[in-house]
Order: structure tokens, then C-alpha cells, then sequence
């Protein structure tokens, strides 16, 4: 990698979780771990519903595990309406193992990607360029 290339931003992400049957949520950190290049930490909070500004305006992006939206729908819902009201870009991940999302997330994604580890990284960085123009 080039001294140029290098990318030192931490990228502050939210990941949708919730119940999770299929253990989608950590195979997806998982992959991220795994790009040692790629800076990120993640916000989190109780209720995105009643969180506010102040919370979502240091959000770089917005990660929907699509495989996690049937058994989540609220916590999805909130995501999407705060990423619509914040101007923040939505990432959508394929369920595991399948190419079919919903449309409705479908819709609201910036971008859609796989379980690629670079393609996820490569996602996240153009979705959160896109909303810097």
C-alpha cells in the first residue's frame, strides 16, 4: 500500500443487531476485525428511536444486516429513519449465503454488498463519500 492510499479515518459505524438465529452479526464484525487497514469503532445505543442529533451526527454510516430484518423490523425501521433524517448512508448486507434482500431495504441502501471483506470496506468508504459530497 502506498503512503498516499493510506486511510487513517475511524469510521463510526452502526451495525444492526438484535435477535440474531443465525450468529450473522458476528461473523459479519468478524470480517471487519480481519482488515487490520480498515479503522472503525461502533455506537450503539438502547433505543434508536429516542436517541437524538447529538448521538447520529458522529455516525459515519449505517450497516443493515439484511438477514436479521424479518426478526428486527422495529430496530431496522428506527435505523432507516434516522439514517433518512441524518443524512446518513445506509450499507445493506446480503443475508448469508443468499443474493435476495428486501425491497424495502433495498430502497434505502446506498450501497448493497456480500460477505466479501473487502467489498464490505470498500462499500462503507464509498457510501460515507457520497454523503461528504
Amino acid at each position: 500500500m502506498f503512503e498516499e492510499d493510506k486511510d487513517d479515518k475511524i469510521y463510526n459505524l452502526i451495525i444492526s443487531n438484535g435477535f440474531d438465529k443465525n450468529k450473522e452479526y458476528g461473523q459479519f464484525t468478524e470480517r471487519l476485525f480481519l482488515k487490520t487497514d480498515f479503522l472503525w469503532k461502533e455506537s450503539m445505543s438502547a433505543s434508536y428511536s429516542t436517541a437524538g442529533e447529538e448521538f447520529f451526527n458522529k455516525v459515519d454510516c449505517i450497516i443493515l444486516l439484511a438477514g436479521l430484518y424479518k426478526d428486527n423490523k422495529e430496530t431496522f425501521d428506527d435505523l432507516i429513519e434516522a439514517a433518512e433524517k441524518y443524512n446518513i448512508p445506509i450499507v445493506l448486507v446480503r443475508p448469508y449465503g443468499l443474493e435476495e434482500v428486501p425491497e424495502e431495504l433495498e430502497n434505502k441502501a446506498a450501497n448493497i454488498v456480500g460477505w466479501n471483506g473487502n467489498c464490505i470496506v470498500d462499500s462503507i468508504k464509498s457510501a460515507d463519500e457520497m454523503m461528504e459530497k
